[in-house]
């Protein structure tokens, strides 16, 4: 006996259908909503293969298929890149899928779930960070900008939210969920913190954007109260930088981060003194140098696990929207660890790419104007986690939960994709 779930699916042309899923082995993909519409009178049977494993993907309400070629002509269009691209006019959050190669990411059961929320506080931000030992991720609260509750004269705030408490609260049947956020007391010496990543020796690794005359540093925190901190760097010889804004890990142990002038058009730092630029620090002799440049926002930051390939978007659209909202790759010396070969890897339709993150099959996700983005190693947008609302950043709490950070909210994806690996400095041997 086969087993059907059947759900409601909206086309992309207004009609609304069902579809069925067919539990069985069938090796057919799931037709897009141009292929549905041929079959309004009757149900669909659709089934698919996500690896070289034949196996079921169960589809839910929170589920849309939206073939490129169903919106390719159209008689109305978006006003602008600020307006999230919604074809199937489905209500938010729900997983938008563009190419059959999402499907082994999401995996055979995937949901996505709001777990917490406060409508009056930007307090879910970036600087995502999981500590797997306590099952917690880190962030911070929204640094300058709307509903952040900081600016010149208030130093921005990092929360957690325990995973244990999420999980407890999905079992109990709680969708959406509004699990308890605990905001926590930094040092002094950490202003304004914007990204983070890690653990890094058991540490969060911080970098903040400084604050009035306060700089901008990199920083390393204890997990665990009284949270204690130490600055590894907080200058390019003798210059402030300008407001320090993400910042990952290399395999080599080398720590990059961009600086970029956010916090001067914010008004929470002076006018820049550097260019907009990518550096690499490293953590043994501290000897710090550029090794990309010409951006006009450069932002979010990530490499592929084995280091060859770096990512860095660059957000200048927030200053005009013909400016780029892009996501550029770069190979990495392998000496010198500059990054060479700078070619154009994807555009955000909506919004602009910020944070971003690498998976272990070289998938790449950013937090962007409708949600998370994902695409393939050569760049093609596989779908998106949307929550029509913006997401400046997300990380994976571990193998198959990708937690997603969007200002006033945070959202849980449940999909197969793991992280890639955590780096332990100095590496095993060194």
């Amino acid at each position: 006996m086969r087993t059907f779930l059947t759900i409601g699916f909206v086309l992309s042309t207004g009609v609304a259908c069902k579809v069925r899923t067919d539990a069985g082995l069938s090796q057919r993909p799931p037709p897009p909503p141009r292929a549905l519409e041929n079959n309004l009178l009757g149900e669909v049977v659709v089934s698919t293969i996500l690896t070289r494993d034949v196996i079921s993907l169960k589809l839910t309400e929170s589920f849309e298929v939206v073939d490129p070629a169903s919106f390719a002509v159209l008689d109305k269009f978006r006003s602008s890149g600020s307006v999230p691209f919604n074809p199937t006019s489905s209500a938010p959050p729900f997983i938008q899928v563009f190419d059959p190669g999402f499907y082994s990411i999401l995996g055979p059961n995937p949901s996505l779930t709001e777990i917490a929320s406060n409508a009056t506080f930007a307090f879910a931000h970036e600087a995502p960070i999981y500590h797997a030992g306590t099952d917690e991720m880190f962030f911070s609260t929204n640094n300058g900008g709307a509903l952040g509750n900081s600016g010149l004269n208030r130093n921005n705030l990092i929360g957690k939210i325990r995973m244990t408490a999420v999980e407890a609260a999905l079992a109990s049947g709680q969708s959406p969920a509004n699990v308890p956020i605990e905001l926590l007391n930094f040092p002094e010496s950490i202003q304004m913190t914007n990204g983070g990543t890690g653990p890094y020796n058991g540490s969060l690794l911080l970098i903040t954007s400084g604050r009035g005359d306060r700089p901008p540093s990199i920083a390393i925190v204890n997990p665990r109260p009284p949270y204690n901190a130490t600055v590894l760097l907080n200058n390019f010889f003798g210059r402030q930088f300008n407001s320090l804004n993400d910042i990952k890990v290399h395999p080599t142990g080398k720590i990059f981060f961009t600086d970029v002038t956010y916090g001067s058009v914010l008004g929470f730092r002076p006018a820049p003194v550097l260019p907009n630029q990518v550096y690499r620090l490293d953590p043994v002799t501290k000897a710090v140098r550029v090794v990309a440049t010409d951006f006009s926002m450069c932002n979010g930051l990530a490499f592929t696990e084995d280091g060859s390939v770096a990512y860095v978007s660059d957000t200048g659209s927030t200053a005009g929207q013909t400016r780029p909202s892009t996501i550029y790759a770069f190979d990495v010396d392998p000496n010198t660890h500059a990054f060479t070969n700078r070619r154009v890897f994807a555009y955000a339709d909506t919004g602009i790419p910020d944070g971003i993150q690498v998976d272990t099959e070289g998938n790449v996700y950013s937090g962007t104007g409708d949600g998370v983005n994902v695409w393939n190693s050569q760049g093609t947008l596989l779908g998106k986690f949307f929550i029509n609302t913006t997401s400046a950043n997300m990380a994976f709490a571990g193998d198959g939960r990708l937690v997603i950070l969007a200002e006033t909210k945070i959202f849980l994806a449940k999909i197969a994709a793991k992280p890639i690996r955590t780096l332990v400095y100095p590496p095993t041997g060194a």
